[in-house]
C-alpha cells in the first residue's frame, strides 16, 4: 500500500510541475517504484525491465528531448474542465470494470487453472531451462517476441526517419534556433547544445571509465545468464545502450560516434530482427514449425537451448541500436540546431 501510493503522489506531481526537467526527474522515481512493485509481487524478470528501461534509459531520453523543447512547460489554463470530465468518466469506467474481473490472487482465477499450470508442470521437460519467464517469452510465445522485436526496429527506424533530417532548410533551422535558449557554455567547450562532454571534468572521466568495462560485463551476463535468472536481451540490449551513452555523455558525442556511428547502428538494428526471424526460417527449413527450436538439435531440450540463445541476442542487438539510434537522434538534432543558429549570426 505505502509503494502504491507513493507510486500515485509520485504520478500527480508530474502532472502539476511546470519544470520538465522537475518532471523528468519525478518520471524516474516513479519507474522505479513501480519496479519495487512488481519485485514485491515475485516479477523479478519485469522489475528488471522497469528498472533498466523506465527509470534508465528513458529518463536520458526525455534530458535529451529538453535539449530541443527547452526545459519550461508554456503556461496554459489553470483548470481544463473538458479534459477533467474526460478522465474522470472513464476512470469510473475502467474502476466499475473490474468487479467483473476475478479476485486478485484466487486460486481459481482463470490464468491459475489453464495457463500457468501448463508451463509450470511442462516447461521444465519441454524447454528444460531453469527461468519459465525465458521460456514463456522466447519459446512458447516466440513469434509475440519476435513482434515486439519488430516494433522496437520500427520505433528505431521511425525516429531516426524524422529527426536525423540534416537537409532542412535554412529558415526553419533558423527559427528553430530562436525558441530554444542556447547556453554555450554548457559543455564547458561552449560548442554543443546537447551539453555533451568536457575536458575539464576529470572525476566524470575517470568514473566512467572505471564503470563502463564493468557495465559491458554485466549486460553479457544478463545476456546469457537469462536463461538461469532474470534478464535476457531485452534487459541486456539497454545495459549495453546505457554503457554507450554514458560515453556520449561524459566524453562527447562525436567519440561515441566514432565507436559506433549511425551506419553500424542501422546495420545492427536489422541485424537483430532478421537473425531473430532467420532462426524461424532455419526451423521452417529442418521441417518445423516457424520458430520450432526442437528441430535445431537431434536432442529437442539442446534445439531449444540453441534457439532462444540465438532469439534472445537477436533481441539484445536490436534493442541496444534502437536504443541508440533514438539517443543519437535527439542529441544530434540538438546541435544541428545550434549550428544553423550559429549561420544565422554569421
Amino acid at each position: 500500500m505505502f509503494l502504491m501510493l507513493l507510486l500515485i503522489a509520485g504520478t500527480m506531481t508530474v502532472l502539476m510541475v511546470r519544470n520538465l526537467f522537475v518532471a523528468t526527474m519525478l518520471l524516474g522515481i516513479v519507474s522505479f517504484t513501480m519496479a519495487l512493485i512488481f519485485i514485491s509481487l515475485d516479477a523479478v524478470d519485469v522489475a528488471f525491465t522497469e528498472a533498466a528501461v523506465g527509470a534508465g534509459i528513458s529518463t536520458v531520453l526525455y534530458i535529451g528531448t529538453l535539449a530541443l523543447v527547452g526545459s519550461q512547460e508554456k503556461e496554459r489554463p489553470k483548470l481544463a474542465l473538458g479534459p477533467l470530465v474526460i478522465c474522470v468518466v472513464v476512470g469510473a469506467v475502467l474502476y466499475y470494470a473490474t468487479y467483473e474481473m476475478p479476485e486478485f490472487g484466487h486460486p481459481e482465477n482463470p490464468v491459475q487453472t489453464h495457463v500457468a499450470p501448463r508451463y509450470v508442470q511442462e516447461s521444465p521437460t519441454e524447454i528444460g531451462i531453469p527461468n519459465m519467464v525465458t521460456s514463456v517469452l522466447a519459446s512458447y510465445r516466440g513469434y509475440d517476441t519476435f513482434g515486439e522485436v519488430t516494433v522496437i526496429f520500427t520505433a528505431g527506424i521511425g525516429v531516426l526517419l524524422i529527426l536525423r533530417q540534416r537537409r532542412r532548410k535554412r529558415i526553419d533551422a533558423e527559427k528553430d534556433a530562436k525558441d530554444i535558449p542556447l547556453d554555450r557554455n554548457r559543455d564547458g567547450k561552449g560548442s554543443s547544445l546537447s551539453g555533451l562532454g568536457s575536458n575539464h571534468d576529470l572525476v566524470p572521466h575517470v568514473i566512467a571509465k572505471l564503470l563502463i568495462p564493468f557495465i559491458f560485463v554485466f549486460a553479457l551476463y544478463v545476456q546469457f545468464h537469462g536463461d538461469f535468472g532474470p534478464g535476457g536481451g531485452f534487459q541486456a540490449g539497454v545495459i549495453f545502450a546505457a554503457a554507450i551513452i554514458l560515453y556520449a555523455l561524459v566524453f562527447s558525442l562525436d567519440l561515441a560516434r566514432a565507436v559506433i556511428n549511425e551506419k553500424a547502428i542501422l546495420f545492427l538494428i536489422s541485424a537483430g530482427v532478421v537473425l531473430y526471424g532467420g532462426v524461424g526460417i532455419v526451423s521452417m527449413l529442418l521441417g518445423g514449425n516457424f520458430l520450432d527450436y526442437n528441430v535445431l538439435s537431434s536432442d529437442p531440450v539442446a534445439g531449444q537451448h540453441i534457439g532462444i540463445l540465438l532469439v534472445e541476442l537477436g533481441v539484445g542487438i536490436t534493442v541496444t541500436a534502437a536504443m541508440l539510434a533514438i539517443f543519437y537522434a535527439f542529441v544530434g538534432r540538438a546541435d544541428l540546431i545550434e549550428e544553423a543558429a550559429q549561420q544565422g549570426e554569421d
